[in-house]
């Protein structure tokens, strides 16, 4: 192993040499290209060698010039992040080359291990937050540096990125799905890099399946077969980082990525997950576990009202908070045992504990994988960062469940999840899915008010808030803080757009049974010299138009100042909005100027209508607003934004009656 080791660093060593020679002075040559950003990477160059085993050996050899002092403030420590139980790391070696002094200061040595006087190479307890694992970091400092000065640094990782069990010697090294290697390698970067070169010696017979996504300018790649081995080796020349637009999608999901595996199909992953669990008893439960899903199911109605009690169970009483418990970490699902016990865990202890008590009240239910917030491709890569689970209903549908990201909400699978790619653990193996787009009523915020304006201007009258689904959890935002701060938080909703509102009364639903009903919250109120009453004249905005409650409105946080998109963009989750208000006048009226520019919006992505009706006494004002999807392609922008932009000026532009 050492001399395959040894031969793999040469060889690293003399590519990225060749490479840095030739583009070593190419920010001499074109200093303009890189103004404004603070590095240049001239080189990154990895090497892998897979065994049969599927552990692998990545070494990293990267040069870095310092373009402005932000990037020397930025790079004057050399970190690298890993998880002891699942990865071995070291700095090998570390140069600066100086600009100025025209000289080369060995920070790290390479064979000896020599170091300049002074530096150390920490290993600490890496900076974390819920989530306790015991990641790590090892760091050298460089010191001090000046724009042109460049470092460069050799790197060696043995070892995967999540743990599994913990083993003897190299055991522990060798990824969860033994045998088998898989890779997400991003060909893009937030400081421009000149060459990037990935290369990967593997058995032959391991078949590796490998595709670039996104962006392919400048991508190149070629194989050689050595003996029973093959060497991959895929480079991408000048690559610039991406600038991207307001609320744009994960970079994974835009610029260039590879993606690389040994396994033959996404089934077989689906099948190992299963099995890896169902070995280690994640989901087998105990007499405690099973006498609290008696307790809980007692009186439980139907199939549906089974699942949903238990979810919501779960969701509401395992609090989120990741500590390490050694063995199990990574793919392992905790037992039932344990998080019953402790009641905290990260998002596979929740869905491992759904599982458990399913099955302990009879349904079939397995644990699945998915990717929040990103694209999961065809590649059998891992490409996961979220656990959930489904359970079987007896007509034989699989239905998700996810208790991470449902506490306090009506649903059971959270509908900001939607357009997700996930996998099942199934024993009979399950293919690569999407969650479905959820329809825009399911999330709807309606507000209806019945309001009168009095002679002296006076506004008094009353609305409710009603909503569901998404929209009902972004209203109930107001009752996460302390209950003594409900009725304050409650009055900032209208105060926020009337400050001299005095506020009569507020009625709310039961916050305690939340299941029981959509959430609805009636104000009474009056407002003072809301209305300019002019003679033959009255001014005012429909109270209810002024975005009230637009925490549960996401759509109205867009920039829409960018007339076009060439990127796709996302909302947090599809919405239906409906604003009706019927307000009583201090005379009859009988015509209305109102100088805005509202165009009706009729589209797949998005539709919106606004009216004004009057009616003796009475203005009858309606808006509706609907949004059809969480992930949207830039051609749906031109409609997203204007349906947008309406209901901004329709919150801003007064109505103008005339007697």
């Amino acid at each position: 192993m050492r001399k395959i080791c040894t031969l793999l660093w040469a060889l690293t060593l003399g590519a990225a040499s060749l490479v840095n020679a030739q583009n070593n002075d190419i920010a001499i040559k074109e200093p303009t290209k890189y103004q404004g950003f603070h590095t240049l990477t001239h080189f990154d160059s990895t090497s892998v060698f897979m065994e049969e085993s599927g552990l692998s050996y990545v070494l990293n050899h990267r040069r870095v010039e310092m373009l402005d002092y932000t990037g020397c403030r930025d790079n004057n420590v050399v970190k690298m992040d890993y998880d002891p139980l699942s990865a071995y790391v070291e700095i090998r070696q570390v140069l600066v080359h100086r600009y100025y002094s025209n000289r080369t200061d060995t920070i790290v040595g390479t064979v000896t291990g020599e170091r300049r006087p002074g530096i150390v190479v920490y290993d600490y307890v890496a900076p974390a937050r819920l989530i306790y694992w015991g990641a790590s970091q090892k760091m050298v400092e460089i010191g001090h540096l000046d724009p042109r000065d460049e470092i460069e640094i050799w790197t060696f990782r043995k070892g995967f990125t999540y743990a599994l069990l913990s083993g003897d010697d190299d055991s522990r090294y060798i990824p969860p799905m033994r045998g088998h290697f898989y890779d997400i390698v991003p060909f893009w970067s937030e400081q421009p890099i000149t060459d990037k070169v990935y290369s990967i010696n593997v058995l032959t017979s391991k078949k590796l399946r490998f595709s670039f996504y996104n962006d392919l300018t400048g991508v190149t790649f070629d194989s050689i077969q050595q003996g029973d081995r093959t060497i991959y080796t895929f480079r991408r020349h000048d690559i610039m980082p991406l600038k991207h637009e307001p609320a744009a999608l994960a970079d994974n999901d835009m610029q260039c990525k590879l993606l690389l595996s040994t396994a033959p199909n996404w089934e077989s992953k689906s099948m190992w997950f299963y099995g890896v669990n169902e070995d280690y008893g994640s989901f087998k439960s105990t007499p405690e576990v099973t006498a609290k899903v008696r307790e809980l199911l007692k009186g439980a109605q139907s199939e549906q009202d089974s699942i949903s009690i238990l979810t919501h169970w779960v969701a509401d009483n395992i609090r989120y908070c990741g500590i390490s418990m050694g063995e199990g970490e990574g793919y392992t699902l905790h037992n039932a045992e344990m998080n019953f016990t402790d009641r905290c865990g990260v998002c596979k202890d929740k869905a491992g504990m759904l599982v458990a008590m399913l099955r302990a009240a009879g349904f079939k239910s397995y644990a699945a994988m998915t990717m929040a917030h990103e694209r999961i491709d065809r590649i059998p890569a891992d490409q996961f960062n979220h656990s959930v689970c489904v359970v079987q209903h007896r007509n034989g549908r699989y239905e998700l469940l996810d208790p991470t990201w449902v506490p306090n909400v009506r649903e059971l699978w959270s509908s900001a999840e939607q357009q997700q790619g996930y996998l099942m653990g199934l024993p009979e193996g399950a293919d690569l899915m999407e969650t479905p787009t959820s329809p825009a009523e399911n999330h709807y915020i309606r507000i209806t008010g019945a309001s009168e304006i009095k002679k002296d201007g006076t506004l008094e009258g009353t609305f409710t808030v009603t909503a569901e689904g998404q929209s009902d959890a972004s209203v109930r935002g107001v009752f996460k803080a302390r209950q003594s701060e409900w009725q304050r938080n409650l009055e900032m909703e209208l105060l926020r757009v009337a400050p001299n509102a005095v506020i009569k009364k507020v009625t709310y639903t039961d916050e305690d049974h939340y299941l029981d009903h959509p959430v609805s919250i009636t104000y009474t109120y009056s407002i003072p010299r809301y209305a300019i009453v002019d003679g033959d004249n009255l001014i005012f905005i429909p109270l209810t138009a002024r975005n009230l409650y637009s925490r549960a409105m996401g759509h109205l946080y867009f920039d829409t100042s960018l007339t076009e998109r060439t990127q796709p963009f996302a909302d947090r989750c599809s919405r239906l909005v409906e604003i009706n208000e019927t307000i009583t006048l201090p005379g009859a009226y009988k015509t209305m100027d109102y100088n805005a520019q509202i165009n009706g919006v009729v589209s797949p992505a998005v539709n919106y209508g606004c009216g004004f009706k009057l009616e003796g006494k009475k203005l009858l004002f309606g808006e509706s607003a609907m949004y059809n999807k969480r992930i949207y392609e830039a051609s749906d922008w031109p409609a997203f934004r204007q349906a947008v932009r309406n209901q901004k000026v329709v919150a801003a532009t007064p109505v103008i009656l005339h007697k």
